[in-house]
This record gives structure tokens, sequence and C-alpha cells, in this order.
């Protein structure tokens, strides 16, 4: 899959931008504060329907501009698709596939698949839970509709159940409740734990690769236990009885998908607490090319790979090993400056040069 036109309309600092790009690997120079990420951020907005750097659609839109709009034309093994957005500030953002209007965003997953590499990426290592469940989440989606509505319904249950939590309800009530949280969450839990378990022969083999094969990269997902749907199902419910009282006194679910984590580990040590800076970041790295693999397995053709000011944040080794696993499929490079040597190594790139909202092709 590749996308071969992004058309922005007063979106950031862009007035009016149509721009063409290669099939293989896109490279954009500038300074900072030009514009380059935005240029990303909007290639990632089309895949998933959102942003990566603030949750307020609003943000997005130029400022003194009552809307902008974002449109993406992609090839791939099915053909040709059209994935247009609409933002504006007196309204909900309106979505468009192929020229038809969609209301569900979960229609938008897996129309272009996008993977995010940017050095903020690291939190999926040493930041929180909530980290590491964002990305589980996106990369599921993308692969599964199904999926998207799955955690959707999930989370309206949950937040329902709090809603009741907080209000008083009887024990009746929450048993009810309780049926369609475990009935539910029991399936994220299986999907999540799936997914980790093939992305980690992944992760080990990039990690391996990363490295120079000096470390290995276990990862496995801290969950409630249970094999089965039914096991796992019957294991919530138990969970959730024996927290109620805490869960009443506190006012939210403390058990559940949205609690849950997975480890990383090389050789014996924990890296989300006790790794480098260095480790952290190739396991990262190691995560984020292992779910391009990974959606090649799924749908036999890569995604379009978004690399943000990565290059400086890795010594010239790893530098060296990523540009190797650029080919094959659509990269899309930002980056201050490139030296001699990146030159060579990117002569068959398209480069293009931005600046204050302005991109001309090198």
């Amino acid at each position: 899959m590749y996308i071969s036109r992004i058309t922005l309309d007063k979106y950031r600092n862009y007035g009016l931008l149509r721009l063409d790009l290669a099939p293989g690997l896109n490279v954009f120079l500038g300074e900072n504060a030009q514009g380059k990420t935005n240029l990303l951020e909007a290639v990632y907005f089309t895949s998933i329907g959102r942003s990566m750097r603030t949750p307020r659609d609003k943000e997005l839109i130029m400022w003194g501009e009552e809307r902008a709009g974002l449109r993406a034309d992609a090839v791939g093994r099915g053909g040709k698709s059209r994935v247009e957005i609409v933002l504006d500030k007196r309204a909900n953002k309106r979505l468009a596939i192929n020229g038809a209007e969609v209301r569900k965003l979960g229609e938008l997953m897996g129309v272009i698949m996008t993977v995010l590499f940017s050095p903020d990426e690291i939190s999926i290592i040493k930041d929180s839970p909530g980290d590491r469940r964002k990305f589980m989440d996106i990369a599921i989606c993308q692969i599964s509709k199904s999926y998207f509505y799955l955690l959707s319904r999930y989370n309206k249950t949950l937040a329902q159940r709090n809603r009741l939590i907080k209000s008083g309800a009887g024990g009746d009530t929450l048993d009810v409740w309780d049926l369609q949280l475990a009935d539910t969450g029991a399936k994220v839990i299986r999907t999540r734990r799936g997914f980790i378990k093939r992305l980690e022969k992944l992760a080990d083999k990039n990690h391996a690769y990363l490295t120079s094969g000096k470390e290995r990269l276990t990862l496995s997902y801290e969950s409630l236990g249970g094999g089965s749907d039914d096991e796992l199902k019957e294991e919530f419910l138990n969970e959730l009885k024996r927290t109620r009282e805490r869960d009443v006194f506190q006012g939210y679910t403390h058990t559940g998908p949205q609690t849950d984590d997975f480890a990383a580990v090389c050789g014996d040590v924990d890296i989300r607490k006790f790794g480098s800076q260095g480790q952290q970041r190739t396991a990262a790295l190691s995560l984020k090319l292992a779910q391009l693999d990974l959606f090649f397995e799924e749908t036999g053709e890569y995604p379009v790979l978004l690399l943000d000011d990565v290059f400086s944040e890795l010594d010239e080794s790893r530098q060296q090993k990523l540009i190797e696993r650029l080919s094959g499929h659509q990269t899309v490079v930002t980056c201050t400056h490139i030296d001699e040597k990146m030159k060579r190594q990117f002569k068959d790139a398209a480069l293009f040069r931005v600046e204050n909202g302005s991109v001309t092709r090198l």
C-alpha cells in the first residue's frame, strides 16, 4: 500500500497543498516549526481519524479559519481508495471513503494503514501502561474493524458501570452490567493477548537485528488468567465481585482490560522500569518494525511507515540498520538535515524541502 497524493486545505500551517508522493522513500527536510510534522500528522490522521499530538480536532484548523480539509489518495492490493476528512470549528468532523460519507470512525480502519515512529514513541516502553494499551488498540483496530467496535462496546459498558457505581446503584443492577462487562472484556483480553503473542516473535527478530544479536526481546501480556473466553469471563466476574466494595468506595472499576499491560524484557531486565534510554528506544523501534511485519502477514501488503525526526535519536549503527529496513514499502521521513553519507543512502529517495508551510521537490 502507498499514498499517491496528500491534499491539505487550511490544515495547521498549510493553506493549500497538493503533494504527490513516491511509492518508496520520501524524505522531508527543513528547520523546526516549518510544517514537517504537520504533514506527517495529516497522513496519520487520514489513517486513524485522529491526531497523534492532540485529542482536539479543532486545533488542526489553520488559525483564523473555520474549517480544514484533508484528502489522501492511496493505492493497494484492492485498487485505489480515497479518504476525505473535513474539520469544522462548529461541527463534528465529517468522513468520506471513496466519495461516500461514513458516520462511524470504525469504517476508516484499515483503508489506509500507517505505522508511526517518533522520539515520543519511546513512551510505549518507558511510560504508563495506558501508552502500551493505546499502542495495542490502535494496531489491532487497523487490522480488524470488528475489534474497533468490540472495544467501543466495552468502553461504553465500562462507563455505564462506573456511572452506576457513583450513583449508588444496588447489587442486582450491578450484576447485570458485570455480566455484560465480563463478556465483552474477555474478548478484548483474548484479542490483545493473541496480538502480543504474535508480535513477540517479530519484535524479537527485529530487536536482534537492530542490536546485531546482542539482545533479545520478550513480550508478555499482563492480565487476568484463563485461556478460553468462558474461563476469562468467569475469572473477570470473580474479580469484579472481589473488588466491588473498593469500586463502590472509590467510584470506578478496578479490574478489566482498562488496567492491563504488557511486559518488555531484555535478558532478565524489565526495561519498562530498569532499561536504559537506549534500550527503551531500541525496543520501541523493534515493536514498530514488528507491527509493520505483522500487518504484512495479516493483509499481504505493508502499511505506510512514518518516521518523524527519528535518525537524530539513534546512534550510527542503528541508523544504518533502520535505513536498510526502509526498502519494499512506502516510507515518509522527516529530518532537519542529512549528512553526506545519508545522501548517498537516500540517492533513490524523493527529497522535499519544507519551509513555512510550503513544500518543494528537490
